[in-house]
């Protein structure tokens, strides 16, 4: 599936490619080391949607109003398209459809033993923690250490959704957390 999406997609990608470059100088992709099955890191591809090497200032968090965020970033976040990449990712065997989001290794760290399960299962493009977490950078607007809050607030709370949809994992499931990604995305709250 993802092969065909991404055969499918090959127009969208190529003008989303073109409106990233005229944005902003750098790369059309942004490629960061996330943790996926079993510990194993990989990089993950988005369409990037900060200025060139973001991730080296500040917080690897996302916060409401940052800076970073160039003016094509905006639009491709708030639609999510700069997650259509990761159909790569998908196809490489790293990521799946649906599973527990990939984070970074400095936030895997921080995981407690139960939360480890989560990496018993590919990383996933979407979650029913990402569609309730869909809008977390507006959760860190106002925390003077958005890297602190996330660790002890936000993951803890995501990592329960991850754990009972690993407990309640099957083919059914998936297609409802699919499903609830694309009306999220259209606007459809959850909370």
């Amino acid at each position: 599936l993802s092969f065909i999406g991404l055969i499918l997609l090959i127009p969208v990608f190529l003008i989303l490619a073109i409106l990233v470059k005229l944005d902003s100088k750098g790369p059309v992709f942004f490629r960061q080391v996330r943790v996926t099955t079993y510990g194993k890191p990989f990089r993950i591809f988005k369409f990037r949607t900060m200025v060139n090497n973001a991730d080296k200032i500040g917080t690897q968090v996302t916060t409401k109003g940052d800076t970073r965020i160039t003016k094509v970033g905006k639009a491709l976040r708030g639609c999510r398209l700069d997650e259509l990449p990761q159909l790569l990712n998908i196809l490489s065997g790293d990521m799946t459809f649906v599973g527990t989001r990939p984070e970074v290794e400095k936030y895997v760290a921080h995981y407690t033993d139960e939360m480890k399960a989560t990496l018993l299962l590919p990383a996933g493009v979407t979650s029913r923690a990402s569609i309730e977490y869909k809008d977390e950078d507006k959760l860190l607007e106002s925390a003077e250490n958005a890297d602190q809050v996330y660790i002890e607030q936000i993951l803890p709370e995501k990592m329960k959704y991850n754990l009972q949809s690993i407990k309640n994992f099957n083919f059914i499931e998936d297609l409802k957390t699919l499903f609830r990604t694309v009306l999220a995305v259209l606007g459809k709250d959850y909370n």
